[in-house]
This record gives structure tokens, sequence and C-alpha cells, in this order.
């Protein structure tokens, strides 16, 4: 299967579950930026509620170009705020530890673009799950693909089950499902990738 995705940052289990088994993924760099999407969020677990960490832009969220061109406002100094988050959330997850090291550094360079920082996000991601995924990234955007194509740009091609698997608030706040893959890395370590294959659509 081919599916056409949007730049996310790192892509929560959803998105994961169906790329699992995708003969290739097109990362979209020529769509516009969309507002109040993941291309520049990401969720995670929370002692109290969720947490929504996103990624400063030049121009906020009035952004008005292809993914390609949207820049990061490093200005904030978010990267450090991000990594404080994770630390204060998961530092007492069973994984944690285990990926630190290997993590830290995409948030101690500096990333220009948005789709830079996306990409490096994905790779890290992709790497600890051992996911033999192909990807192709395209300047140009296409509208429609063929039929057999699935695209992940349109609302609702999400999935709807997300079975439970360890969360380190789950008896605070109730399991939470679709949360970023940090969470799911964090939580379930090397067992992550046979959650998702298991689980793909």
């Amino acid at each position: 299967m081919t599916i056409v995705s949007p730049f996310l940052t790192f892509p929560n289990t959803g998105w994961w579950m169906q790329v699992a088994g995708a003969g290739l993924v097109i990362l979209d760099k020529g769509e516009h930026f969309s507002k109040m999407s993941y291309r520049n969020r990401y969720r995670i677990s929370g002692a109290n509620n969720p947490i929504l960490l996103t990624v400063p832009l030049v121009k906020g969220r009035n952004q008005r170009e292809p993914m390609s061109g949207v820049q990061i406002f490093n200005e904030e100094r978010w990267q450090v705020q991000h990594w404080r988050t994770l630390v204060s959330v998961y530092k007492r997850s069973p994984f944690f530890d285990h990926y630190e090291d290997s993590l830290r550094p995409l948030y101690e360079q500096k990333f220009t673009y948005l789709t830079d920082f996306n990409i490096a996000a994905l790779e890290w991601a992709q790497k600890q799950l051992k996911l033999p995924l192909r990807t192709e990234l395209t300047d140009t955007y296409q509208k429609e693909y063929a039929p057999e194509v699935k695209d992940l740009r349109i609302a609702g091609n999400a999935p709807v089950d997300f079975p439970r698997y360890y969360q380190v608030f789950e008896d605070r706040i109730g399991f939470q499902a679709d949360l970023s893959i940090l969470d799911l890395l964090f939580s379930e370590g090397p067992g992550a990738r046979g959650w998702l294959i298991s689980r793909k659509s």
C-alpha cells in the first residue's frame, strides 16, 4: 500500500499504526501549512491532563506557504522547554532512560525549517521502532491521488480503535489514546514495535 501523509511532529500512534504495513509513504512538502494540526505540535501525557507541545513558527499560525518554506521561530527557547517537559513527565516511565541519550540531541541541534525537524523526529522514531519504512518527499502538492493510495491528509482517516498499553498517569487521568509515538516508546520500549505491527491498519 502507498500512503501520502502530511509532515507531522513526532507522529502519533494512530499514524504509525497506519504506516507500519505500508510499502511507501509519500511525505507532502508541497501542501500549505494547516493551523491547529499536528504539523508543528505533538501531544503527550501529563499528570493531570494531556500536554500539547508546540514548535513555534516565524509567522505563528498564520502561514500561507507550502510546508517546505515554514520556518521555526528559534528566538523562543522551545527546545529547552520541550525537553524539560519530557523529562518531567517521563523520567519515571519504564524506558525513558533507554532513549534519553539518543533523543536529547534533537533538542540541542538548531533547525531552521519545520520539515527538517519533523524529518529528524520521524527518522529517530523509525530507528527506535526498527520499522522498514520507505519514505519519499514531494515538493509538488497534488490534491488527489489514485483510489488505491491512502491519503492521511484527509480528516477522518485515522483509526478509531486504540488498545490500551501502560501509561504513566493512567491511574490519574485514564488511558489517553493516540498520543505521540514518544509516549508509546517510553512506556513499552522495544515492545512498541510489536504493539504497532499487531495493530497495523
